[in-house]
């Protein structure tokens, strides 16, 4: 049996997962038009390759990636571009990106594609250049590029692969269907990631109260290395920091990546792209959506096209408009409210959460903190969630620096817990933001002073080397006229002279 350790605080809210999974995966069909946000991670946002008005296939590139930390995206399915332009995107902030606008024929016509037979054979990098093409993020956070997860310095050694099927958010589904569904694909794309990363462990690290998708894992890892481990039920289990100190017992240190002691976790979400980029030779283009919650008449998970609007799927799902109070996109903890129904899922969407306001009421206005230090004690990253409110409010950048505001997961359990109803995780969002900002325009000032410098030691220089030219002519022409007033050398007048008769009769000669 493999020791299962714990992590500080973490809360248990009810989870209301029941009302999603009594119906198999549904596949959503292809909606009229596709808006496809460039910016769906992590990193710089992809660039467009594809002009208005050309027709595209089903799987063809449509935006290259833009630098090292970002990817490409795919086109969900055949059609015209429409647009590319400003749309409004799923983001907490309700501004508009760029996005390119597909208009479908419905023919769902695939570009040629192949997969691989025999993928031990290529080289580990060939594998995460397949796996960059395919336009993979990370599927169960914030999106980070698994391509760039897995390019490891040949000077760490990977002891632990997790995958993880914690999926510890109330309501959200698409993790547990997809282990109920498909775990022998979730084992094949593990067994790519070990022949990648040569980690001594495979663990998929599940939660216990998935009982169903634990079995069908355990079935499809039988006679493999991979451990399937299950774990008391707590959020947020799911938390990569959490779910690795749960496993392993080790803690990331602040400020740290997981690989440097040894780890790297991946969803089973993303593992199941890998499958599918690896042994189909397929983009992500689709990913596992629930949508759940009392205002919807028959809440379930679909196999929806990235670029689908939100309305699309909550149609298929029986939405009451007038029962819902707010549109979530994410679970009623880490999600965010959307600002219209007609946003685009994308790669990171796990859920859409339409409750009523029985369900999830409006939180109450703000009071006074008391000062009780539940937030504490709820924290999973074993923060001060008190003093970094007020340091929030009062605009101490450095100060929440120093206590690791970074090291936040905006998990929402010292909101949860918060007697006096105050929104502390909006603060370190907007902390994190101004911060992230300030460094921005910090760095671009020292882009900004290092050009003047270059340009003001580039201009010195240049005075420099004409005043050089300058004493050299002027030296030289000091000892010319003292060689000629010392009859040393020849007469400058004379010898123009000369040339001046010499060029003059050679004219007359021809």
């Amino acid at each position: 049996m493999r020791k299962i350790y714990s992590f500080h605080g973490g809360i248990h809210p009810p989870e209301n997962k029941h009302q999603s999974v009594r119906t198999p995966i549904e596949l959503a069909g292809i909606p009229e038009q596709l808006t496809i946000p460039l910016s769906q991670h992590i990193g710089a946002p992809s660039s467009p390759v594809v002009s208005v008005g050309e027709r595209v296939l089903k799987g063809q590139m449509i935006a290259e990636a833009r630098g090292f930390v970002s990817i490409p995206l795919h086109a969900p399915t055949s059609g015209t571009i429409d647009a590319i332009e400003d749309r409004i995107i799923a983001h907490p902030s309700g501004f508009p990106a760029p996005c390119i606008v597909i208009a479908t024929d419905g023919d769902d016509h695939w570009i040629a594609h192949q997969g691989l037979e025999d993928y031990e054979s290529l080289e580990r990098t060939e594998l995460v250049n397949q796996i960059r093409n395919a336009g993979i993020a990370g599927m169960g956070g914030a999106g980070f590029p698994t391509a760039v997860k897995l390019s490891i310095k040949p000077d760490i050694k990977i002891t632990t692969l997790i995958i993880n099927g914690t999926e510890c958010e109330p309501y959200i589904t698409a993790d547990d269907v997809l282990m109920r569904e498909r775990a022998q694909q979730i084992v094949q794309g593990a067994m790519i990631l070990r022949h990648i990363i040569n980690p001594q462990e495979t663990v998929i690290g599940v939660e216990d109260n998935k009982p169903e998708g634990i079995a069908s894992l355990q079935a499809a890892a039988k006679n493999t290395d991979i451990d399937v481990v299950q774990f008391p039920t707590k959020y947020p289990s799911g938390g990569e920091k959490q779910l690795i100190e749960i496993l392993t017992g080790k803690q990331v240190p602040s400020g740290g990546l997981p690989s440097d002691i040894g780890v790297i976790c991946q969803n089973v979400g993303t593992a199941v792209a890998i499958y599918n980029a690896i042994f189909a030779g397929e983009p992500l283009i689709s990913r596992i959506t629930t949508v759940t919650g009392q205002a919807v008449e028959s809440p379930r998970n679909f196999d929806v096209l990235l670029g689908t609007p939100m309305d699309f799927l909550l149609e298929k799902a029986g939405y009451q408009r007038e029962n819902n109070n707010r549109l979530i996109m994410g679970g009623p903890m880490m999600g965010f409210s959307t600002p219209r129904t007609d946003v685009p899922i994308v790669k990171t969407t796990n859920c859409i959460l339409a409750p009523t306001e029985s369900e999830l009421p409006t939180p109450p206005p703000a009071q006074a903190c008391i000062r009780c230090g539940l937030c504490a004690q709820a924290c999973p990253a074993s923060l001060l969630p008190q003093q970094m409110f007020w340091f929030s409010q009062g605009k101490e950048y450095e100060k929440l620096e120093d206590h690791n505001l970074f090291d936040c997961i905006e998990c929402g359990a010292c909101s949860w817990v918060c007697p006096s109803s105050i929104p502390l995780v909006q603060y370190y969002r907007s902390a994190k933001a101004e911060i992230l900002q300030a460094r921005r325009d910090n760095e671009k000032s020292e882009q900004s002073r290092a050009r003047f410098e270059a340009r003001e030691a580039r201009l010195e220089q240049l005075a420099l080397e004409r005043e050089a030219k300058r004493a050299a002519r002027k030296k030289a022409a000091e000892e010319r006229a003292k060689k000629a007033s010392s009859g040393e050398g020849e007469d400058p007048i004379q010898a123009a002279i000369e040339r001046a008769k010499a060029k003059k009769a050679a004219q007359e000669s021809s």
